[in-house]
């Protein structure tokens, strides 16, 4: 009998451990899900905040133009925290201004794919049959080519300054988002709220725009997270290869080119912008990935 009872008392105490190891374990999943997201999360806002509002609150020399007798002069130098390049530009001043014209381009690029990729996604599907077959066909024609290489092409046709690079980008970016908003289309168009607006008469305006657009753009907006990272990269490749945004003018990627030349006697000035650009896009990154998941509910 003893035994007995020892048997019910540790299975009993074990039935009142669960709920609570229970408990923790998924308050604990909720913290990590929101580090996971508010960590990069706040880094993007910083990275935005210091970017275009550090050069008018510090007191930051010029990005250009600089004294070339105080090239390549160490971090720590006197009015310089990061040094200067070869031609005795301020490196701190190059990063900010840089990183403004990257984050220029990612949202600019996004802005107009979501705009008008996910305008020709959203009708293509709404339509259906062969106008949503043309429209389809016509957009494979543009991903069958390598999107670097067909950015390179558009680039080294336009010339390089900022709204080319811009131009350039979002010729790729345009059939991706395209994609995307047809297949969130197709999710809502047979929901019964879009048939009831249909049964009632209501233009094919409106409903795209009061019933399917609202279902659609979260689904946007995390595919735009996270090819903002894809398009700061490309953009900094474009101005490594001279085809981006022209000196003297800033970029991560001329900064890079720049470095370069001078790599074994000043590693810092590649080291710079290629760690600004390597967190920049992790954190979009993860914050494009753990959006999507929380949404989703993982």
């Amino acid at each position: 009998m003893a035994v007995t009872d020892a048997s019910a008392a540790t299975a009993l105490a074990a039935t009142e451990t669960e709920p609570a190891e229970t408990e923790r374990g998924i308050r604990w999943a909720r913290i990590r899900r929101r580090l996971l997201l508010w960590v990069p999360g706040g880094f993007v806002l910083l990275l935005f905040a210091t970017c275009f509002l550090g050069p008018v609150v510090l007191p930051l020399p010029s990005p250009v133009g600089g004294d070339v007798l105080s090239s390549a002069l160490p971090p720590g130098s006197p009015g310089h925290p990061l040094g200067t390049d070869i031609n005795g530009n301020d490196v701190l001043s190059r990063l900010l201004h840089g990183g403004r014209a990257s984050l220029i381009v990612g949202v600019s690029v996004n802005l107009i794919g979501l705009l008008v990729g996910g305008s020709i996604g959203a009708i293509s599907a709404y339509l259906g049959g062969r106008p949503d077959t043309l429209i389809m066909r016509i957009l494979d024609v543009f991903i069958a080519f390598p999107s670097l290489v067909l950015t390179i092409a558009i680039a080294q046709v336009l010339g390089p300054s900022l709204p080319n690079t811009i131009l350039a980008l979002t010729a790729f970016s345009i059939p991706a988002v395209a994609r995307v908003s047809r297949s969130a289309t197709f999710r809502v168009v047979n929901m019964p709220f879009v048939q009831a607006a249909e049964l009632s008469g209501s233009p094919t305006w409106r409903i795209l725009l009061r019933h399917i657009a609202p279902n659609i753009v979260p689904q946007m907006m995390n595919f735009a997270m996270l090819g903002m990272g894809m398009i700061i990269v490309t953009e900094g490749a474009l101005s490594f290869l001279g085809l981006g945004i022209p000196p003297p003018a800033p970029s991560w990627g001329n900064m890079i080119f720049d470095g370069q030349q001078s790599l074994s006697a000043a590693p810092l000035m590649v080291l710079w912008p290629s760690l600004a650009l390597l967190v920049t896009v992790l954190s979009f990154n993860l914050l494009g990935e753990n959006a999507r998941d929380e949404m989703s509910g993982r």
